[in-house]
């Protein structure tokens, strides 16, 4: 059975945003697709973990936070 890259503890990885300001933990070795820019990393797994706990903290899209009027 393969191991999941997104798992792989071993590998750097970045984390990424989209225009609806949410984030997406990614392997650094990975193409960023095409929508997402890069804001964090890169940087051990765990450490891009934290920096979504610390910076993610409304899991709405942008759109329905700006209709909630928030």
């Amino acid at each position: 059975m393969s191991e999941d890259i997104f798992d792989d503890e071993s590998m750097a990885f970045v984390v990424l945003i989209n225009h609806e300001k949410q984030y997406s933990l990614w392997p650094e070795v990975l193409t960023i697709p095409s929508g997402w820019e890069q804001v964090f990393g890169p940087q051990t797994r765990d450490t891009c973990l934290s920096w979504l706990n610390d910076n993610w903290t409304d899991l709405r899209p942008k759109s329905l936070i700006e209709m909630d009027g928030n």
